[in-house]
């Protein structure tokens, strides 16, 4: 039997006027031995488009609004091993600087903070690896590929 990837999606909220980010600082253990910053994002439920995923996530967990048409794949990355122990997954993350709504913690049961970081400033951290490793991409310039957990 051939096992399927499982999807995810993020998103990168640039607020070019003051050179933010959001970031999520997600409270429950996962990949880290303790709380780890991440951006807003989440798993793509079966049969939805991955970009309505990504906008339905950022609302859920960040409170902005971005529609999916003004979202841009930036990055995605191939996971050999997901948070859960579970498989492998595939990560596209999106960016985007149209947005509406106000920056908050909806979620306070699983995230202990939400906030905006200065772009030019080094990432908060511990950060989920996978996250790190798109913004510092997307920060960058490129690459739009990366893997996390395969041998070099």
């Amino acid at each position: 039997m051939h096992e399927t990837s499982r999807l995810a999606a993020g998103v990168i909220v640039h607020d070019r006027k003051t050179d933010r980010i959001a970031v999520v600082h997600y409270g429950q253990r996962s990949w880290t031995p303790g709380p780890a910053w991440t951006i807003p994002g989440g798993k793509v439920d079966h049969g939805e488009e991955i970009a309505h995923a990504a906008a339905r996530e950022l609302r859920e967990e960040a409170g902005l609004v971005a529609r999916p048409a003004d979202l841009r794949l930036v990055h995605t990355i191939q996971a050999k091993e997901g948070w859960d122990g579970l498989g492998g997954f595939l990560l596209f993350v999106f960016a985007t600087s149209e947005f509406t709504g106000e920056l908050a913690n909806v979620e306070p049961d699983k995230h202990l903070e939400v906030r905006w970081h200065p772009a030019t400033a080094v990432l908060p951290g511990p950060m989920f690896p996978t996250a790190k490793a798109a913004l510092e991409a997307y920060l960058a310039g490129g690459p739009a590929f990366s893997t996390h957990g395969f041998a070099s």
